[in-house]
């Protein structure tokens, strides 16, 4: 297995990022965190390790700068800053194609709350590289008219007591034109807090990221809509 941290460039920024490569991989999942959280986040590492289980690698990306993230700390400005993030998150699937352990091969995105707008947005500016999404507690209506242009399938995970949530998320899934899946976690709330719900988020991430590159490798588009 090879775990390295790396150094993305994007723009005029360096971003930092933990790269899990557990063998030979079918796809790699880049993580995209949401409203004051990092590439440390708890739950997205339990996420990264299911996946590393299933063969697939993983980026976990701090998409702000340690300055930036000092400032939003006190701002909450740069977390909602969608086309920075989504900015940046194209830079990284650019640099994961150059890559010597990652050339060539499709990338998932994965995205929590405002993550996951960007990671929308990401996917509508790269439809050939992106092959899956999967949002955890996402704002995708945060990704505006991007909604309309993303092609990809598309995985929105949301608590069946997070009732704010689950109707956006029904909302902007109505926007979609690609395949996509509202899934309910039943009992769970915003954080997934309760007994056995971040691992079902773990399980039914890594299905839908497997089956979408099934599809891919079978010349099958990029999935069947569900």
């Amino acid at each position: 297995m090879i775990s390295d941290m790396v150094m993305v460039p994007a723009g005029k920024a360096v971003l930092t990022g933990d790269l899990v490569v557990p063998g030979p991989i079918r796809s790699v999942v880049l993580f995209a965190h949401g409203s004051g959280s990092s590439r440390h986040s708890a739950r997205n590492r339990a996420v990264a390790a299911e996946l590393h289980a299933k063969g697939l690698g993983t980026l976990l990306l701090d998409l702000l700068t340690e300055r930036e993230e000092r400032e939003d700390a006190v701002t909450t400005r740069h977390r909602f800053d969608i086309p920075l993030l989504a900015g940046r998150l194209v830079a990284a699937i650019d640099w994961l194609r150059e890559e010597p352990d990652t050339r060539g091969v499709p990338v998932g995105l994965f995205g929590a709350s405002t993550g996951v707008a960007a990671a929308l947005v990401a996917a509508a500016e790269r439809p050939e590289r992106v092959y899956a999404v999967v949002s955890r507690s996402g704002r995708p209506d945060l990704a505006g008219d991007a909604l309309e242009r993303v092609r990809t399938p598309v995985l929105l995970m949301v608590g069946g007591h997070d009732e704010i949530l689950l109707r956006l998320n029904k909302e902007a899934a109505g926007r979609l034109s690609g395949p996509h899946k509202v899934h309910i976690v039943r009992g769970a709330t915003h954080l997934f807090d309760e007994p056995d719900a971040l691992e079902q988020v773990a399980a039914a991430s890594c299905d839908w990221f497997l089956a979408q590159a099934m599809s891919r490798t079978n010349g099958m588009g990029k999935g069947a809509a569900v």
